[in-house]
């Protein structure tokens, strides 16, 4: 089992910036393939970003390909998404997610989720 927490969420204007952060416990971390996902209200949960266990491979929506960027440190067992540029469109909850199969978390369908963290951005 591996229970994961975000953070880092909150309102923002056009054009600044976040930094999310996932705190993962459980099961050991580093051997998990980790995705970022978003629900805006309305609207499907679609896939962000996602990383390989060791960070060495990366995937991006072409949404915020260029203005994101997923990160982790595994000796601090967390996760992180960096966001600049943000647009209004990328007001969503924001969620933190993780399996042992980097294809389920790519496609979508991981096994562990955080309970999501809120980000607004105004225009």
């Amino acid at each position: 089992q591996v229970q994961l927490v975000e953070s880092g969420g909150g309102l923002v204007q056009d054009g600044g910036s976040l930094r999310l952060s996932c705190a993962a416990s459980g099961r050991t971390f580093s051997n998990y393939p980790m995705g970022w996902f978003r629900q805006a209200p309305g609207k499907e949960r679609e896939f962000v970003a996602a990383i390989t266990w060791n960070g060495g491979s990366t995937n991006y929506a072409d949404s915020v390909k260029g203005r994101f960027t997923i990160s982790r440190d595994n000796a601090k067992n967390t996760v992180y998404l960096q966001m600049n540029s943000l647009k209004p469109e990328d007001t969503a909850v924001y969620y933190c997610a993780a399996d042992g199969s980097r294809l389920r978390v790519l496609s979508g369908k991981p096994n562990y989720w955080g309970q999501g963290t809120q980000v607004t951005v105004s225009s």
